[in-house]
């Protein structure tokens, strides 16, 4: 079977050991995870993770089916098929010196992306938007000298339905 991006999300109450149950279900597959973001959700007590993995699709339809068995979990959902809004976030610190400061600038213009701080040698630049955006701001800031990068992980929502 073909290894494929899975974005899950996983409602769940908000108790100690939660996440360690969870993360467990996917090491105890030999299955990695590559993000992983946890933040309260509109309930009182109750927790939204966005956790994102790569493998095939029946080792992670039998995840959730254990997922769905852990009693504090309320509801989980892979996006794989499901019209959904997906963003992530992220800081880059990058080397910007000389002639390059402006070049970085254009590149932050272009990709729409902000500058959060800024020193004689270094810039800080926020941007948010799909995986494969984030990783291409990357791929063009290498060139000039990343020192450091931040980033937070998926968030996803299913999209609402449109009305006929």
């Amino acid at each position: 079977m073909a290894t494929q991006r899975h974005v899950l999300s996983v409602l769940v109450e908000n108790e100690p050991g939660v996440l360690s149950r969870v993360v467990g279900l996917f090491s105890g597959r030999g299955f990695n995870i590559h993000s992983l973001n946890v933040a309260p959700a509109l309930e009182d007590g109750v927790s939204h993770m966005t956790i994102t993995t790569y493998g095939d699709s029946f080792i992670v339809e039998q995840i959730m089916k254990q997922l769905h068995k852990i009693v504090t979990v309320i509801k989980v959902v892979d996006f794989e098929d499901i019209p959904a809004v997906e963003r992530e976030m992220m800081f880059v610190k990058v080397q910007a010196e000389g002639p390059a400061r402006g070049e970085i600038l254009r590149t932050v213009e272009i990709f729409r992306c902000k500058v959060v701080d800024v020193s004689p040698s270094e810039i800080i630049i926020e941007a948010t938007g799909v995986h494969d955006k984030l990783e291409a701001i990357i791929g063009l800031l290498q060139r000039f000298g990343i020192k450091e990068l931040a980033r937070t992980g998926s968030v996803a929502m299913r999209r609402s339905r449109k009305s006929d």
